[in-house]
């Protein structure tokens, strides 16, 4: 948990390049990915932080080198919990004005986000349409292409025009094949979050605690038999977003263009959890499940994610087991991100409720367990005896 050294942070910044070139194939070869070992500190303010990020584009982008500081401006576009995104305008010599965003991936989220997985998958789902072109790694984030766009806020997402479109785009995205090995990483996730979170140790009293009144042994039980449930499932397995929360959904109002972004989660998995996830995610920032869609909401979703052209004719079967499947998930997502959150309680120097959250979302998977469960299993049952 130390510091690095600089050999180690050159070794990470050649790693990154790498991946990410090796993922370019021989049909991109003409875009040479930029790179520089330069590292932007993540604590400062946004006029502390400009003249550095100054730096690191005219370090990244020759063209830029000579520019004046005066060329260039700065402005937050969103700061999620694991990176914070910005936007630079840059002023060329010709007068032309051209954008770029600049995320920063968050203090010690390589605790919990697989960069390496990210880098590789960005090149292919680019290619497919998907988020921004990648146009240069540094140390400690990642230079793309802007999109003009607004972030969707919680509610968008249930507007039944947005959510087939959604629906539409999730379909696609699960179409896009990423090389490399195709088993899904979810469980493999899970109980990685589960052993390192069962053994934290906090020097704050109050977090110290609240932590020692968790049941690990109880976790660890439920992480198990959810596991043999959703198993008998045979959902398919697709490269999944994992986190469609409204903030990695963009939408260019005047175009009509929904843009899917930030696949620092993604990884192959079962299509049933990225959906049940999403689904998650209508209960927006404060966390009120109270908003997770109605069957009548979700079955909409259904048949434009399973049939985009024709979504009224898709069979009752088809419809019947994509819910069984995304509401059996869906309690897998609410384990997923309470144990993810017991590790940034501790790694994540963001002032948060980490601890809380494990709680929060702990309990609303207890609470909906037995439903979700019992849909499960008559639903198994039924398909036994057919």
């Amino acid at each position: 948990m130390g510091s690095r050294t600089e050999s180690e942070n050159e070794r990470e910044i050649w790693k990154a390049m790498e991946v990410a070139e090796g993922a370019r194939g021989d049909n991109s070869s003409s875009h040479v990915l930029q790179s520089s070992s330069l590292t932007l500190d993540t604590s400062l303010s946004l006029p502390d932080l400009t003249p550095p990020l100054i730096e690191l584009c005219k370090d990244l982008f020759k063209k830029w080198s000579r520019l004046d500081d005066s060329s260039f401006s700065v402005e937050t576009v969103s700061g999620g919990i694991t990176n914070l995104l910005l936007k630079v305008s840059v002023k060329e010599e010709d007068g032309n004005e051209v954008p770029v965003t600049v995320r920063l991936y968050g203090p010690n989220t390589d605790y919990v986000i697989n960069r390496e997985r990210e880098l590789q998958a960005i090149k292919y789902l680019s290619a497919a349409g998907f988020g921004a072109k990648l146009l240069g790694v540094f140390q400690n984030g990642m230079v793309q292409s802007f999109i003009n766009a607004r972030t969707l806020i919680p509610q968008d997402m249930r507007e039944p025009k947005l959510a087939a479109e959604i629906a539409k785009q999730l379909r696609k995205f699960h179409r896009v094949d990423i090389p490399g090995s195709k088993e899904p990483q979810l469980w493999n996730d899970i109980f990685k979050f589960y052993e390192n979170a069962s053994i934290l140790h906090f020097d704050d009293i109050e977090k110290r605690k609240k932590y020692e009144t968790i049941l690990f042994k109880e976790v660890y039980n439920e992480v198990v038999e959810i596991k043999e449930l959703t198993d008998l499932l045979n959902a398919p397995v697709v490269f999944a977003h994992n986190d469609l929360l409204s903030g990695n959904l963009m939408l260019n109002d005047d175009e009509e263009k929904l843009y899917i972004i930030d696949f620092e989660y993604g990884s192959y998995s079962y299509r049933g959890y990225d959906i049940g996830n999403h689904f998650n995610e209508y209960a927006g920032y404060d966390c009120d499940y109270s908003l997770y869609p109605s069957k009548d909401e979700q079955y909409h979703f259904f048949r434009h994610y399973l049939q985009p052209d024709k979504p009224h004719e898709v069979s009752d079967k088809d419809i019947e087991a994509l819910y069984v499947e995304s509401n059996t998930y869906m309690l897998v997502s609410h384990l997923f991100w309470a144990l993810w959150a017991l590790i940034q309680a501790k790694m994540s120097p963001i002032d948060f409720d980490y601890l809380g959250y494990f709680f929060l979302r702990y309990d609303e998977f207890k609470r909906r367990k037995e439903k979700a469960c019992s849909l499960a299993r008559s639903y198994l049952s039924g398909q036994e005896s057919r």
